[in-house]
Parts: C-alpha cells; sequence; structure tokens
C-alpha cells in the first residue's frame, strides 16, 4: 500500500474531518478525499461512514487505523533513537507517574533537571492509568507497583508507606488520638475508597474507616488530602515521602501504616541507549539517594 494515502488516511481517521487533516497536512480537501477514495479502491472497502456531521469509521477502517497508529509510533520510537544518538541532552521526554507523586514529589525537583539540561523538555502526564510505554504513550513511567508489562527495563526506586499526619496547628489545639479507636474522634482525610489508589493506602483507609469515623473529607488525590490536613481540617492518610517536604506534617500513631508499597521507574527496552531517559534516570535516583541520606539523619536525630 502507498505510504502516502495510508498517512493521509490516518490524519483523517485521528482528526474525523477532511478539512481538519487538510489543514494539518497542508492539502486541500479535494486532495485529502482523492487519496482516501484511492485507498478505498485499492482495498475495495470503505473506510469511512460519511454524514453530515463528520467521518466516522467503518470497521474495515478501525482495523487500518489501529495499524497505521502502531506504524506511527515505531517511527516515532526511530526518530527518538535517531536523536538520541546525539551527546547532548535536549528535546521532549514524556514522563507519566500518578498524579500524587508527580505533584508533591517530582515537579518540585524538577529545577535541578533543568539546571543541568536547559533544552530538555519534559512532558509531564501526570494519571492513575497506566500508559502502553512499548507502545509509547509515554516514554518513562514512575510507578507505584512493579510495571507489568513485557520489553520494559526497570529500576525499583524506593518504598513508600501510607501513614496519618496532622498539622502542628492542628494537634495543638485537638488531642492526638492514642490508639486507632481515637481516629473516630477525628476528622478522617483520605482519598475516597471509589477512586483509583495502590492497594495498601486503600486497605488502610478501610480499616480506619471500620472505627465509626463520624466525620471525614475524602478527595480523589493525595494533593487534596494534603491541603486539608496543612489546613487544619482533620487527620490525614498520606505518603511518608511528603515528611522532608512539609515539615509541618507531624506523624500521628506511629504504629499505624500500610504495607510497604514500591516504587518502579521504567522505559522501554528500545530506549536503552537514550540519553534524554539515561539524563532523567541518572536525575531520578540522584534524588533518591539524597532522600534517603535525609530520612537516615532525621531519623537519628
Amino acid at each position: 500500500m502507498d505510504w502516502d494515502k495510508l498517512r493521509i488516511f490516518h490524519a483523517v481517521a485521528d482528526a474525523g474531518s477532511l478539512t481538519h487533516a487538510g489543514d494539518k497536512l497542508n492539502l486541500s480537501q479535494s486532495a485529502v478525499s482523492r487519496q482516501v477514495r484511492g485507498l478505498e479502491e485499492q482495498l475495495n472497502t470503505n473506510l469511512f461512514h460519511r454524514h453530515a456531521r463528520g467521518l466516522i469509521l467503518t470497521e474495515q477502517g478501525e482495523l487500518l487505523f489501529d495499524a497505521t497508529s502502531a506504524m506511527i509510533k515505531r517511527l516515532d520510537a526511530a526518530a527518538a533513537r535517531i536523536r538520541d544518538s546525539e551527546e547532548e541532552v535536549f528535546g521532549e521526554l514524556r514522563v507519566t507517574t500518578t498524579t500524587g507523586f508527580g505533584t508533591l514529589w517530582l515537579a518540585p525537583r524538577l529545577s535541578k533537571l533543568y539546571d543541568k539540561y536547559p533544552d530538555l523538555k519534559i512532558d509531564l502526564m501526570l494519571e492513575e492509568r497506566v500508559l502502553d510505554l512499548p507502545m509509547r504513550e509515554a516514554d518513562v513511567a514512575i510507578r507505584l507497583k512493579e510495571p507489568s508489562q513485557a520489553d520494559l527495563v526497570r529500576k525499583r526506586l524506593m518504598t513508600v508507606r501510607m501513614c496519618l499526619y496532622a498539622s502542628t496547628d492542628y494537634l495543638k489545639a485537638n488531642s492526638a488520638p492514642e490508639t486507632i479507636e481515637e481516629v473516630s474522634n477525628h476528622r478522617l482525610i483520605c482519598q475516597s475508597t471509589e477512586s483509583d489508589q495502590v492497594g495498601a493506602g486503600l486497605n488502610l483507609v478501610q480499616q480506619l474507616m471500620l472505627n465509626d469515623v463520624k466525620s471525614s473529607l475524602t478527595v480523589n488525590n493525595y494533593f487534596g488530602v494534603l491541603q486539608g490536613v496543612l489546613h487544619n481540617v482533620g487527620i490525614g492518610v498520606l505518603p511518608d515521602y511528603l515528611t522532608q517536604d512539609f515539615p509541618d506534617l507531624v506523624r500521628v500513631l506511629p504504629n499505624v501504616e500500610s504495607a510497604e508499597v514500591p516504587v518502579f521507574l521504567a522505559y522501554p527496552e528500545e530506549l536503552r541507549q537514550s540519553q534524554r531517559v539515561a539524563a532523567f534516570k541518572d536525575f531520578v535516583q540522584d534524588e533518591i539517594i539524597s532522600y534517603r541520606k535525609q530520612l537516615k539523619k532525621d531519623r537519628g536525630s
């Protein structure tokens, strides 16, 4: 099949419109239409249902769009590998991680990476959904569980536990609970049991909820939980990696915590030689080492 026709078909399928695809490709609508019809004649099938509101892929069109999507992602990966053969670190790096870890731990530290590589462009994608790294939905992932996808290079970075915290001012105004049952005398701030979160954190929240908690604030991410705790709304369930950056947090009930949650960095095997991935990996590892040293120092003081 003619690659030009496939490229134009993909643009039309992605845009859902001949006009929009033409704008993107810098071609006239009639030229785009001719290429699509030529491909349909070559395949002897209709690839689109045409109606006044735009174009919708037929079943055969969906099959072809899946194939062209995979081809384009592979071409993007090849282009990235070619660019990464340069010694300089520049260009775009797509990083995915959870909303909590990305906003509360990673993003505040990125200035150090930019100081070293000012021409790097990081696209930070924060979501609980696990993106498909082999299909190049992202270049690098930091996840709070071991990735299960094949053909990935993975490295265990650290472990995290979910613990109970309150602000200094809150504890001045309210007696700290001495048993897990006494948590029911306070407002509990946590992620909703309906929201996506690591199993260890969910188990701890469910355990706390069994103690007849009378008042609660549930949020769908840890950033919201943290804001509630810092503004004296109650006692919150938060990951322990926050304590260094938020010294106003005070651990409540030190014996109550979740199971350990492993944190992994992963990237596709084909990006093993990528200069950008190597720079990001080294940066994260250096920050983890610094974090561990400070944690050890804090525990010893």
